[in-house]
């Protein structure tokens, strides 16, 4: 049950979208036990975002967990989104930060897990 939601000030078009989706729902399996069956993915572009002081483009990518993944497993999903980040958008890897959240409880269906 892993999301993965991401913020930038860049535009995205419905085609960057769907590819930066897809590319997520392979990434997410850097961590184990984890596949795009239960990945959710939200995009939040032209987001009021800056870094460093500037606007220039940025993401915040923020990865919620339900459980825990070793340090290892979260500093290789890291590289990937930077990577399709950088690819689908222009945006530097510097100018990106990733965050993660490990989650003991989550909810699904009425219930929790």
């Amino acid at each position: 049950m892993p999301f993965i939601n991401i913020k930038t000030n860049a535009a995205v078009s419905a085609d960057k979208e769907e590819n930066i989706k897809s590319a997520m729902g392979q990434a997410i399996t850097a961590i184990p036990g984890k596949s795009e069956s239960w990945l959710m993915v939200g995009i939040e572009p032209e987001y009021k975002l800056w870094f460093k002081g500037t606007s220039d483009p940025a993401a915040m990518v923020q990865v919620s967990i339900y459980g825990t993944a070793d340090r290892s497993a979260k500093n290789k999903l890291t590289g990937k989104i930077s990577e399709i980040i950088g690819d689908e958008l222009g945006i530097s890897p510097s100018r990106i930060y990733v965050s993660y959240t490990d989650i003991p409880d989550w909810g699904w269906n009425g219930a929790n897990f």
